[in-house]
């Protein structure tokens, strides 16, 4: 998309223009995080001032409904009372002591309760640090140093992780980062999501020598693409099988697809998880968890080291604390669904309508609408191919139509919806929309649309 296709929209955000061309000047990129650059969309990055409950406020004063939810972490919706609260009584006493608090028990308690997989658990500060120290972790536990991990899942900038699949997704994985080496990544091995007969065909071969298949149970990074139950009974069958660990990436959909993450939902029970997001209530904490006898084998009590200045900081802790005793005391996941189903069904009925092709993938309250592109040989009368490519994994995630994306996006943005900036993340809502705000959404989704056909 040219920057000229939109100067309709961006004269409204004359401030988020000039504070970019300012962070320009400071910052790499003008971003702290490549997520937020605007660069699969184009055009200039929203800067934002405030946001409460479903809503955003950028700094020229518009208001967007928020379907990003700071990428996952605001399931409660911004700025909740009780985690307000929270934060503002540690703040009284503190932001950090370089010591252990009972505050880190309480939560660490309350982990352990709701994550079916978790006997023990170990406070970090990211989902990257909790993803780097299970990888560690399961090669000091198994003896052994080859990670498997599927192209198109994202665990964090761990340098062993950031690794493509090559022209057969069964070898061994290649740098895709400057600065990574080939002999970080050289032991860890790139498999196709959902490709059951890939993944026993590697087990029988070196199975003896994988430490740790590393995986989403529900993806989030490549849009939203479900497990096929085959394919997530194989990973379990096949780790059990050949004494290698399962490690869930749940950072994103630990306490969002339910209180015990996707694993309760999805009844596989995999040996250690990560965690982030949520469990930090909007506040930077991850944390890693599992087996007692595989955790236990972390520094003090074993040999393998990891330590952080701010792991249990006293302010994410409060914050993690409230939200997960908000979750169970108040369990929102049957809301979450309904107004998902609403969601989906709109956004399925208003392509439909528009003849736009495209795939939508939903689990609870996140969701993904993928554009397919479009073949000249196949089209209807209507100038739409009405063939719908199932997305299961990235071969066919890679193959969405990222322009009319873009176009959907500004679209969007222009009717004061603030999506993902990416065809390649999932949306997230919280338990502050209301159905009135699905609806609208709903709406604004139609009017972009018809006019993309």
């Amino acid at each position: 998309m040219k920057w000229t296709q939109l100067d309709h929209i961006a004269q409204r955000r004359t401030k988020s223009q000039l504070a970019f061309k300012h962070a320009e000047q400071l910052i790499p990129g003008g971003v702290n995080s490549p997520a937020r650059a605007f660069g699969a969309v184009g055009g200039t990055p929203i800067f934002f001032a405030a946001a409460s409950g479903a809503h955003l406020t950028d700094i020229d004063g518009n208001v967007y409904l928020d379907y990003i939810g700071s990428w996952g972490p605001m399931i409660l919706g911004h700025r909740h009372p009780r985690v307000v609260a929270a934060i503002t009584a540690a703040l009284e006493c503190g932001t950090s002591y370089g010591a252990p608090t009972e505050a880190e028990s309480v939560l660490a308690e309350l982990i352990i309760g709701a994550v079916p997989s978790i006997e023990k658990v170990r406070m970090v500060s990211s989902g990257t640090e909790a993803a780097m120290s299970a990888v560690r972790l399961a090669r000091g536990f198994t003896g052994r140093d080859k990670i498997v991990k599927f192209a198109g899942n994202y665990h964090g900038h761990v340098d062993s992780l950031l690794v493509a699949a090559g022209s057969s997704a069964a070898t061994l994985g290649v740098p895709n980062s400057p600065g990574i080496t080939a002999g970080t990544a050289q032991d860890t091995i790139v498999l196709e999501y959902n490709e059951t007969e890939q993944l026993e065909a590697l087990f029988k071969e070196k199975g003896s020598t994988i430490a740790a298949l590393l995986m989403e149970p529900v993806v989030g990074t490549m849009g939203l693409v479900v497990p096929e139950d085959e394919f997530l009974q194989a990973a379990r069958r096949l780790t059990q099988a050949h004494g290698a660990l399962l490690v869930f990436d749940e950072v994103m959909t630990g306490f969002r697809l339910s209180y015990g993450g996707a694993q309760q939902i999805l009844k596989v029970t995999p040996d250690l998880t990560t965690l982030g997001k949520i469990v930090g209530g909007g506040l930077p904490l991850g944390a890693y968890g599992g087996r007692a006898d595989v955790m236990n084998y972390v520094l003090p009590v074993g040999k393998v080291f990891q330590a952080g200045t701010l792991s249990g900081n006293p302010l994410a802790v409060a914050a993690g604390t409230a939200t997960l005793l908000e979750l169970r005391d108040h369990p929102p996941y049957e809301q979450l669904e309904r107004r998902g189903g609403l969601l989906e069904q709109g956004f399925r009925a208003a392509a439909s309508r528009a003849g736009v092709p495209v795939w939508i993938a939903r689990k609870g309250s996140m969701m993904t609408m993928f554009f397919q592109k479009q073949s000249p040989s196949t089209h209807t009368p209507s100038g739409t191919d009405q063939t719908i490519v199932p997305v299961r994994g990235w071969k066919t995630a890679s193959q969405s139509d990222t322009d009319r994306y873009a176009r959907f996006f500004w679209g969007m943005i222009d009717r004061a919806c603030y999506m993902p900036c990416s065809q390649y993340e999932s949306l997230f809502f919280s338990m502050a929309h209301s159905d009135s705000d699905i609806q609208a959404t709903i709406k604004a989704a139609e009017d972009v649309l018809t006019g993309m056909a």
